[in-house]
């Protein structure tokens, strides 16, 4: 899952200089939020995107970005899996503690 936090940090990027770390994360959350319910209302992956860009959303479009990679790793996990977990809140939970690795990596990303 860190790995997955990781893809999303950094797709996501460019928002970051005018968010806190809690409404990053927040935003990440949510938008795993949104791909693990369709994932539990059926929509099928090649649809989950649009989906979810055609729904309201509060996150800002930068986020919608990660939405095919953490539908990729949502996808992976069995419906029963994720009846039982609110992924959003363990992906905002995971964001919060490693956010000074994501800052970092992200900071290694545009030096090269």
């Amino acid at each position: 899952m860190i790995r997955i936090a990781l893809a999303v940090a950094v797709l996501a990027a460019p928002v970051y200089a005018s968010e806190t770390k809690e409404e990053s994360c927040k935003y990440q959350g949510q938008v795993m939020a949104a791909v693990q319910q369709a994932r539990l209302d059926r929509v099928k992956q090649e649809d989950v995107e649009q989906v979810i860009l055609d729904s309201e959303h509060d996150w800002p479009a930068a986020y919608s970005n990660a939405i095919p990679q953490l539908a990729s790793h949502v996808y992976s996990m069995t419906r029963r899996d994720l009846k039982n977990t609110d992924l959003g809140a363990v992906f905002e939970q995971q964001c919060l503690q490693n956010w000074d690795q994501i800052q970092a990596m992200q900071k290694q990303l545009k030096s090269n």
